[in-house]
């Protein structure tokens, strides 16, 4: 941190300066301190230029003189700790930088801003009057004495600089951008602003020497929003705390203004249940510090999209009629950090959700026919984009119903909710009773709109007013409303969890197929999936086949859906709803079929199919403005079981990182993939991939050398599927995961208990295979092979293809053990026929040591997968070695904080830009804590240092 200089301005000819201007500013009482914000600014300001840049109310000045004022504190503040209100705490050294601070104020342009630059820097240089630094915009030669002087300075010189986008000359700045390019580093600049900097960002940015600090930092975590509330002596619930967050998006300046509101309030927990940019004291704010920083059409744009949760340029254009909405959309989300820009192609932007409440309460007071109509296009708009859910509610509000009808009726398949993301729109006005009399089929479509909104009740009563006029339909439309209405059924029972009457729904519905209805086009190859035949090409409604494949497509999502919530893997269901999906022209449905079938297809050893699917999945919601956070979340978890089976332990984890704060939507998931085991395995709602991902991180456990932890975690994995009896098959894989984790702790006796029964006939192959490697490993491999089931039978290709190499190998290594080299030598080259056209490596690069000697041995035989045999036995090899046993942390110069989370990211696949853009650093200072990591864990490459901070428990 920086050494807090006490400035003093003396009485000279010119203008008068104010010292308040040229120290830290105080700010309100109480302050947080904020660690992970303060250490990020003395990383930062080792290099030339921090920017901390954030719309009003952001916290930038109170961070900024936070962290002037804690100068000469430890680094290592207290999470919550007080921030002092004066005081000069700095304990300089030779090597730290004199600090200058200068607060600039609106026409602080020209001789105005050099004054005050003179004696910031004057004080910091140590300069007299008269000296190298100009009172007012220099010429080329005082410039050039100045950064002289600043380059041969013994200490730095920091220089912060608080609202300088209130510079509004470009040319005032000019002499500062010179000082940065030729003082020799000896100046370094920590500016805070709103937009609109008149500075070479880019070019600092791509050298590398720009440190950016924005919203998404600067919003508080819930733990800093709890400290907050405790400081102001406004203790809430950890819900309440979570739900305050949420509402404010962490923007400091509502935090506040709840924290002092809050204590008041005689029910503190339902006040921020209603919390929102309505609160006169927040609407306030938004109106005077940030609204009215705005020309009027960039206000009038924001109001118009406000309409809408997220916006991308065609739909902005379509909403105001400016053929300049995108790049105004890209301003005010870039300089102006008042939309926040998703990473998708095309970019979409959302506001932040107190602004959006605000900016949607001006729309409500807009002309009704102007409001209409912004409904219209929005429902025109994302019609036209396949996106009928949002079509159909912008229909609804705009009281089109004839377009509400047709949309419901052409894509009701696609109006079923999938995800548990909140829907905050409000409930549209229902239709007039003459208007359901006429089309009972509207009413089924507020029904639907209520399903996607998580309105049940709502929805249900307006299914019984269509099903109240149904009699009056001719025949033909009599019968596919009554589809709908079973489709609607279905989708209702699904989302109350009612289970017994979705499968009810789902076969009444099926029982509606039409007469000329034709089988499906399915991938072929694919375990437990018949060979397709071709099918029609893809539509969008209308006909016979059309219809079947939308019922297919949309029961088959469905009854999938539900067997998941049971705990069954239902792999084959969703292979083929995706394909009727796609060949229907379903992308919603589509998806939810993919990602579920990427993570069954990865856990069943389909390694390529599975991932394919897992790409494609992931490639879909960018491209369509979808947030689909459950369905990546299932994508990324199939990369991962994909990854771990290929034995890539960096990608696994890298990819589990990815899915766990995904499938958190589903209700319990840790977003901080170390500390998620607990309440991972106790994700109820996903109960399928909360196991899956028990079983993954129990592997990576197991192989960084705590296998203690990861048999846990499968303990807990297995508590929380018992009473499913539809989860017997996942329970299975469960069972054996944590019994070979026993077994590697020599805990034989519990294994057998766990095991009992395994050898039963019928019994659970994955079972029966897993007691007899223990009993091969316990000394009796007579008892192994008489366990052993036939994983060559025809009945075996429907095992998991995981089990069936392992069974595989065990039957090899038996061989070799009786004597029968040339039998083991056969038994082994079928298993790799298995392996290899799927990658899957971990089985026999994670198997015991015997199995190393007999690929050692297979390669010297002949084989036809030499390259892979050569490859695995160099991986089975580097893999049994397993992690010493060294304490944590022993080294001789141990890693600080940030090189621990640098340290790991270098697990993940991700490169050194990347690493840096997820830590807002710039790529030479992240270079940097590479090389002081393969420094001081004594490694030369990435791989080396992963592995030997694993051995020493760092990761």
């Amino acid at each position: 941190m920086p050494e807090q200089n006490r400035v003093r301005v003396e009485p000279a000819p010119g203008p008068r300066l104010l010292a308040s201007r040229l120290t830290p500013a105080v700010p309100p009482e109480p302050v947080v301190a904020r660690p992970r914000l303060l250490r990020r600014l003395d990383e930062g300001s080792a290099g030339p230029v921090t920017l901390v840049a954030a719309p009003a109310g952001w916290g930038k000045t109170t961070l900024l003189a936070s962290w002037v004022r804690l100068g000469g504190a430890s680094p290592d503040v207290e999470p919550g700790a007080v921030v002092p209100d004066s005081g000069d705490l700095s304990v300089s050294s030779a090597d730290d930088p004199i600090s200058a601070w200068m607060s600039v104020e609106a026409g602080d342009d020209g001789d105005r801003l050099w004054a005050y630059l003179a004696a910031a820097l004057g004080t910091a240089t140590g300069s007299a009057e008269g000296g190298p630094v100009p009172d007012r915009p220099p010429r080329p030669d005082q410039l050039e004495a100045l950064a002289a002087t600043l380059a041969a300075a013994d200490r730095p010189v920091l220089l912060i600089l608080d609202d300088l986008h209130r510079v509004a000359d470009p040319a005032a700045l000019t002499g500062l951008e010179f000082l940065l390019r030729h003082a020799g580093r000896r100046l370094r600049l920590v500016i805070g602003a709103r937009a609109g900097l008149h500075l070479p960002l880019h070019r600092l940015r791509l050298a590398g020497e720009l440190t950016e600090i924005g919203p998404d930092e600067l919003a508080f975590t819930d733990d800093e929003v709890a400290d907050l509330l405790t400081a102001h002596a406004a203790a809430l619930p950890a819900t309440a705390v979570r739900r305050l967050r949420e509402r404010t998006g962490g923007w400091p300046a509502a935090l506040r203004i709840a924290a002092l509101a809050v204590r008041g309030q005689p029910d503190p927990e339902r006040w921020v249940g209603q919390f929102g940019g309505d609160q006169p004291e927040i609407a306030g704010y938004l109106h005077e510090e940030v609204l009215a920083t705005l020309d009027p059409a960039q206000e009038d744009l924001l109001r118009r999209t406000a309409l809408v949760d997220s916006v991308c340029a065609d739909l902005a254009e379509a909403l105001t009629g400016r053929s300049d909405a995108g790049q105004a959309l890209a301003d005010l989300a870039g300089t102006g950090g008042l939309l926040h820009r998703e990473d998708t192609r095309p970019p979409w932007y959302r506001c932040e959700p107190l602004l959006a409440d605000l900016l949607r309460a001006g729309l409500a007071r807009l002309p009704a026919d102007e409001l209409r109509e912004l409904h219209v296009r929005a429902a025109d708009w994302y019609a036209a984009e396949g996106r009928p859910a949002d079509g159909l509610r912008h229909a609804l509000a705009a009281g089109r119903w004839d377009l509400a009808g047709d949309l419901f009726v052409a894509h009701w398949p696609e109006l079923a909710r999938y995800d548990r993301d909140p829907v905050h729109a409000p409930a549209p006005a229902p239709p007039p009773a003459e208007v359901v009399r006429a089309d009972p089929e509207v009413a089924l479509a507020c029904a639907a709109e209520r399903a996607y909104a998580g309105d049940l009740p709502a929805a249900t009563g307006h299914l019984r007013a269509a099903a109240e006029h149904a009699a009056g339909l001719p025949v033909p439309r009599r019968d596919r409303f009554l589809r709908l209405v079973t489709a609607l059924e279905l989708t209702v029972a699904r989302l109350a969890d009612d289970r017994a009457e979705a499968r009810a729904a789902a076969a009444r519905l099926l029982r509606t197929r039409p007469a000329e209805a034709t089988p499906t086009r399915v991938p072929t190859g694919v375990a437990g999936v018949p060979t397709g035949v071709a099918g029609s090409a893809p539509t969008a409604g209308g006909g016979g086949a059309a219809d079947d494949l939308d019922l297919r497509a949309f029961t088959g999502t469905a009854l999938g859906l539900v067997e998941l919530a049971d705990g069954a893997l239902p792999t084959a269901r969703f292979v083929r709803a995706r394909a009727a999906a796609r060949e229907a022209g379903r992308p919603r449905t589509e998806l939810v079929g993919t990602s579920r079938a990427a993570l069954l297809l990865a856990v069943r050893g389909e390694l390529r199919a599975a991932e394919q699917a897992a790409r494609d999945a992931l490639g879909m919601p960018p491209s369509r403005g979808w947030s689909c956070r459950l369905d990546c979340g299932y994508a990324y978890l199939a990369l991962a079981v994909v990854a771990l089976l290929r034995d890539q332990p960096e990608e696994a984890t890298a990819n589990l990182a990815l899915a766990l704060p995904a499938l958190d939507v589903a209700g319990g998931w840790a977003g901080n993939p170390e500390m998620g085991d607990d309440r991972l395995a106790a994700a109820s709602d996903e109960p399928v991939a909360a196991a899956v991902a028990a079983l993954c991180r129990a592997q990576l456990h197991r192989d960084s050398g705590d296998p203690a932890a990861g048999q846990r975690l499968l303990v807990r994995a297995r508590e929380a599927l018992a009473g499913r009896p539809a989860a017997a098959e996942l329970t299975g894989l469960l069972r054996a995961a944590e019994a070979e984790l026993r077994a590697a702790r020599g805990d034989l006796d519990s294994v057998r208990d766990l095991l009992a029964g395994a050898a039963d006939e019928g019994a659970d192959p994955v079972l029966a295979v897993t007691l007899a490697k223990v009993r091969l490993l316990a000394g009796d491999p007579a008892a192994a092979e008489r366990t052993l089931p036939d994983w060559q039978a025809p009945a075996a290709t429907a095992w998991p293809l995981p089990v069936r190499l392992d069974a595989g190998l065990l039957d090899a290594v038996l061989a070799e053990r009786a004597g029968d080299g040339r039998r083991a030598g056969r038994i082994l080259e079928q298993t790799l026929d298995l392996a290899g056209p799927q990658g899957c490596r971990r089985v026999f690069t994670r198997a015991e040591p015997p199995v190393r000697d007999l690929l050692a041995a297979h390669l010297d035989a002949g084989t036809a997968h030499f390259a892979l045999v050569s490859d695995l036995v160099r991986g089975a090899g580097q893999s049994t070695a397993g992690p010493a046993a060294s304490p944590r942390g022993a080294l001789d110069e141990p890693l600080t904080e940030r090189e621990l989370t640098i340290l790991r990211y270098l697990q993940s696949i991700l490169s050194n830009v990347e690493i840096a853009s997820e830590l807002s650093l710039s790529v030479n200072t992240v270079k940097t804590h590479v090389r002081n990591i393969y420094r001081k864990l004594d490694a030369t490459r990435r791989r080396e240092a992963v592995r030997r901070a694993r051995e020493l428990r760092l990761i």
